[in-house]
C-alpha cells in the first residue's frame, strides 16, 4: 500500500479549522519542528494560506476539504462506477493528463491531483491552481471507432461540464470558444482534450479539466484572463468531492451519447451558453490577428466569424479567441 503523503497528512490535520502547535504537528508526523516549518513553507508556496498565531501555532486561513477517492466512488451512480477501472487522487503530480497518456491503458481511469506543477492549457499554456483550491481532473476513455462528431469533443465536453455545474446550483456561467468556462468576464475553468490514436483500432482520449472552486483571497494573475471561482456563482457550494462526482457522471454520459450518435442536445446547449456569439471579437493566431463578428460554431465545433464581411471558419485546435 502506498504510504500517506506527509504534506497531505499535515493539511488534513489543519483542515479541522483549529490551531495546531508546531510541536503537535511534529509529533503527528514523527519529525522535528524545523521539518514541520519547512513543510508548511512548501504548502504556502503552493497556494495554501496559513495564519500563524503567535505563541499558539498555525491554522488555515479558510476551510479546505480534501479530495477523497473512496468518497467520490461511493457518490457515483452504480452504472458510472461500474464503467470505471479506477478513481485515484494524487496529492502532487506534474500533470494528471500526461500521467494517463503514459499509462498502458487509460480507459475508464479518473486521476485527480490536489496540486499539479505542469497542468496544460491550449497552445502550450500552463494551468496552475493553488493547492486544494480547485479541481484538476483527467478522464481517460477509449473510443472503439472515431464516431461522427468526434472532432467536436471540446464542444461536447464543455456542454457536459455546464450540465454538471447547473446540477450543483451554479448560475450565470457561460462558455467562451473553444473551451473556457466564464463568469462575469473572468475564467472559472477550462478543458483540454488529448488523444493517443493508433494506426488501426480504437482511439484513446484524455479529457483534462481545470476548475477553480475556492481560490485564495487576494489572488491575481498577470494578463487579461483573470480568475473567478465557483464560490462566486453558487449560493450553496457543495464539497469538491461532490462536484467531482457530477463532473465525472456528466462527462461519461456525454461519451456514451457520442458513441450512440445522439449528441445534438449537447451542441444545442453549448450554443445556449455561448458568450461569444453576436460580439465583435479579436482572433489571435500564430501568424496574424483578425477582427470580426462572431456568428457561432459549426456542428464540428469550429468558430464561425465574419471577417471584413466574409464568413470564415476556424479550427479550435489552433486558435484562441479574445472578446473586446
Amino acid at each position: 500500500m502506498k504510504s500517506p503523503d506527509p504534506d497531505r497528512q499535515l493539511l488534513a490535520r489543519l483542515a479541522d479549522g483549529g490551531v495546531h502547535s508546531g510541536a503537535d504537528l511534529a509529533h503527528m508526523l514523527g519529525v522535528t519542528r524545523t521539518a514541520i516549518w519547512k513543510r508548511l513553507a512548501g504548502l504556502t508556496a503552493r497556494g495554501v494560506q496559513l495564519d500563524r498565531i503567535r505563541g499558539h501555532g498555525y491554522r488555515l486561513a479558510h476551510p479546505v476539504d480534501l479530495l477523497d477517492a473512496d468518497r467520490i466512488q461511493a457518490g457515483l451512480r452504480p452504472d458510472i462506477r461500474a464503467a470505471l477501472q479506477e478513481v485515484r487522487v494524487d496529492f502532487f503530480t506534474d500533470s494528471t493528463s500526461q500521467r494517463l497518456l503514459q499509462a498502458p491503458d487509460c480507459h475508464g481511469r479518473v486521476l485527480l491531483a490536489e496540486f499539479q506543477a505542469n497542468g496544460r492549457g491550449r497552445r502550450g499554456t500552463t494551468w496552475i491552481s493553488p493547492l486544494a483550491s480547485g479541481i484538476c481532473l483527467s478522464l481517460g476513455w477509449r473510443l472503439e471507432a472515431a464516431p461522427a462528431g468526434a472532432g467536436a469533443l471540446s464542444i461536447l465536453a464543455g456542454a457536459a461540464l455546464i450540465r454538471a455545474l447547473l446540477r450543483i446550483g451554479v448560475r450565470a456561467i457561460g462558455l467562451k470558444w473553444p473551451n473556457d468556462l466564464m463568469y462575469q468576464g473572468c475564467k472559472v475553468g477550462g478543458l483540454l482534450i488529448e488523444s493517443r490514436a493508433q494506426l488501426a483500432g480504437p482511439m484513446e482520449i484524455v479529457i483534462g479539466v481545470g476548475l477553480n472552486v475556492r481560490l485564495p483571497r487576494g489572488m491575481a494573475v498577470a494578463g487579461d484572463n483573470q480568475p473567478a471561482d465557483l464560490s462566486q456563482c453558487c449560493a450553496h457550494l457543495p464539497t469538491r468531492n461532490e462536484i467531482v462526482v457530477v463532473m465525472v457522471e456528466e462527462l461519461i454520459d456525454m461519451l456514451a451519447a457520442l458513441a450512440a450518435g445522439t449528441i445534438s442536445a449537447y451542441r444545442d446547449e453549448w450554443r445556449q451558453h455561448d458568450l461569444s456569439i453576436g460580439h465583435t471579437a479579436e482572433l489571435r493566431m500564430a501568424a496574424e490577428t483578425l477582427h470580426g463578428h462572431v456568428l457561432g460554431i459549426t456542428d464540428a465545433g469550429m468558430l464561425r466569424m465574419s471577417v471584413n464581411g466574409v464568413e470564415r471558419e476556424f479550427a479550435s485546435g489552433e486558435l484562441s479567441l479574445r472578446l473586446r
